[in-house]
This record gives C-alpha cells, sequence and structure tokens, in this order.
C-alpha cells in the first residue's frame, strides 16, 4: 500500500507499506521474504516510494518466547560511525542492502535485539538511508502486558526490557519521529516527537484480535489530531495459523488517506 503526504513545512513523499505474509520460524527465509518485498515496492508501483516500512517483529514469529531465540546483536550507538559489513546482525545487513539496491529510505519494521554490553533484549526498529547507512535506532518504551481472560494472554516484560530513548531522524522531505507497536497508547511520546519538529510518525505495529479491531485506528487517529502530524502504523498480514494473530490493518493518517486490510 502507499500513499502521498502533503503538508505546510515538508515536502510531498510517498510511503509504502509492506504487511508481508506468513513469518515462519525460518530465519533466512523470513529475511529473503522481506528484501523480495521491498524491492517490489519499490519497482512495481506507479511512483516509486521515497520511504518504505515493515512491520513489527518481521523476522521471526511474533511472541515473548520467540525473541531470546531471534535475538541479534547490532551494537549501534547513535552519533557514532557504524560499519554495517562487520554487523553481527543479518537482518541489518540485509536492510541496509536492500536499501542502497532500491535507492529508498527503509523503516526496518523490529526484530528482538540483544544488547553487546548486558544481554538485554529489546524489541528494536532500525532505520536506513538510500545509501544503506544505518541512521537511527529505536528500542520499543512501553512492553506489552496483558490478561483478557478467555481472550488474550501475553507478556512482552518476560523476556524483552524496555528502551528509554525516543528517535527521530531527518530526510531530505520530513523529520520523522519513531514509535513500535504498544507505544502508540501513551501520548507523551509522540507529543515529544512532534515538539522535536517531527511531521510524520511512523510506528511498526502487531495489534492483536481483542484490543485492535477496538483500538487500532481509533489511537492513531487520537495521536495524529493531538500533535496535528501524519501517524501511520504497519501490521504484519493476519495468518490464523500462526500462534499470534495480528489485527492486519495498515493506515496512514491525519485524514485517513489510504487503507489496507
Amino acid at each position: 500500500m502507499a500513499a502521498i503526504f502533503k503538508h505546510p513545512g515538508l515536502k510531498p513523499f510517498s510511503l509504502a507499506l509492506i504487511q508481508l505474509g506468513r513469518i515462519g520460524s525460518d530465519k533466512t527465509a523470513n529475511l529473503k521474504h522481506a528484501r523480495e518485498m521491498v524491492l517490489k515496492a519499490a519497482t512495481a508501483l506507479v511512483k516509486k516510494p521515497d520511504l518504505i516500512v515493515l512491520p513489527e517483529c518481521f523476522n521471526s514469529p511474533y511472541g515473548h518466547v520467540h525473541f531470546p531465540v531471534y535475538a541479534e546483536k547490532i551494537g549501534f550507538t547513535p552519533g557514532q560511525p557504524y560499519d554495517v559489513c562487520s554487523s553481527e546482525s543479518e537482518s541489518v545487513k540485509m536492510l541496509s542492502g536492500v536499501a542502497k539496491e532500491s535507492g529508498i529510505w527503509l523503516i526496518g519494521g523490529s526484530i528482538p535485539e540483544r544488547d553487546t554490553v548486558d544481554d538485554n533484549i529489546y524489541n528494536t526498529c532500525t532505520v536506513y538511508s538510500p545509501k544503506g547507512e544505518l541512521v537511527a535506532l529505536f528500542r520499543k518504551i512501553h512492553l506489552f502486558d496483558i490478561d483478557i481472560p478467555g481472550k488474550i494472554k501475553f507478556k512482552e516484560s518476560e523476556t524483552l526490557t524496555g528502551g528509554k530513548t525516543p528517535a527521530f531522524f531527518d530526510t531530505d522531505f520530513a523529520r520523522i519521529g519513531l514509535g513500535i507497536c504498544y507505544d502508540v497508547r501513551f501520548p507523551e511520546l509522540s507529543m515529544l516527537a512532534a515538539r522535536q519538529g517531527c511531521h510524520v510518525l511512523i510506528y511498526p505495529g502487531a495489534f492483536n484480535m481483542t484490543t485492535g479491531p477496538l483500538h487500532w485506528e481509533l489511537l492513531q487517529r487520537s495521536r495524529a489530531v493531538d500533535n496535528q502530524v501524519f501517524f501511520s502504523m504497519c501490521s504484519p498480514a493476519r495468518d490464523m495459523s500462526a500462534g499470534y494473530h495480528a489485527v492486519s490493518s495498515t493506515v496512514p493518517l491525519l485524514k485517513r488517506i489510504e487503507t489496507a486490510g
């Protein structure tokens, strides 16, 4: 799905959100599929997108029991030189390579990240320039812990550590703020991004089928109206054979510009 954003203070740009299909247990296959879909989005649309977004946990099954198994070491420090070729993360190498090959900005959804210092595991989003440079990293701040009897029980905090630092990045068309999924329920993060001059907020996400139908679009509209910014989230496609069922809707907003289900 693609959309064109226009607003005073930023240049018009096109955004493509890739939901992907089934995300299985084979990480290599997941990365291969994501790469193929980014290349397809970069070439198959009428207008080449300026920015492509992948969904939350695109390289692994979604679930707190899977995070430690699929976690990768990234070792990125904002403001410090980073050699992608020497990275221990196969996901980072793939994302960097396909961003450079496509010549687009790429928000690499999120992956489980294992910290190189304290061994903590984070739900982490990385961003790449059209040159393949890793330019931003955001660790999900608010962890999703929920227990609705007879509906859903999920506790990210059993294996994940929450991040502490907001993240923004600048392109030649907009300043963009980042968040991941459950972060959208906490208005302070998007408020901070707007006050830092962000025109657009983009959150990879994977809302479930219990709270998703009720709140997925409502929360995006709320954050957009709160801060008078464009707001977009990218969910994985729903796979009823998987252990976790995503709401499977992808919406860029201030008003509803496009939607895909």
